[in-house]
């Protein structure tokens, strides 16, 4: 991943788990999960109804956001799996701070730094999660 990748999930952490969260606990509500609750094909219409059947409509809406839900999953989840390299006190702070949604202007008010410095810190965080080496997969060999 590039810097500015890392730095746009940094940015949309917070946002994308809250929207994770939400679209959860909707489409799990009444009528929510359809392929959970009675399978792929008995929730899919039948061909009589075409694209007009408003079941069918529904099943895709659905079908989309769990879609999404999952993209914006893998996304925090690629955050997750790179916060163990962040161990120095101020970026772990600092990194938490972004992580929870707040703005550099809070995060230095609240630790006592210029925006910039925070800004400095972030860009450490983000060179430590981009240079992470990639572990090849290699076979085992006997």
């Amino acid at each position: 991943m590039t810097e500015k990748q890392i730095e746009q999930l940094l940015k949309d952490y917070h946002w994308m788990i809250n929207s994770v969260k939400i679209m959860r606990e909707g489409l799990n509500d009444v009528g929510g999960n359809f392929t959970a609750q009675y399978g792929l094909e008995a929730a899919m219409p039948k061909a009589a109804g075409g694209h007009s059947d408003p079941i069918y409509q529904e099943f895709s809406r659905r079908e989309k956001r769990w879609k999404k839900i999952s993209d914006y999953e893998q996304k925090i989840k690629m955050v997750q799996d790179k916060i163990h390299l962040i161990t120095v006190d101020r970026e772990i702070e600092v990194l938490h701070w972004l992580l929870e949604g707040m703005s550099m202007r809070w995060i230095g008010r609240h630790m006592g730094l210029s925006h910039t410095n925070i800004q400095r810190i972030q860009e450490t965080i983000i060179r430590k999660m981009v240079n992470v080496p990639e572990v090849p997969n290699v076979p085992d060999v006997p």
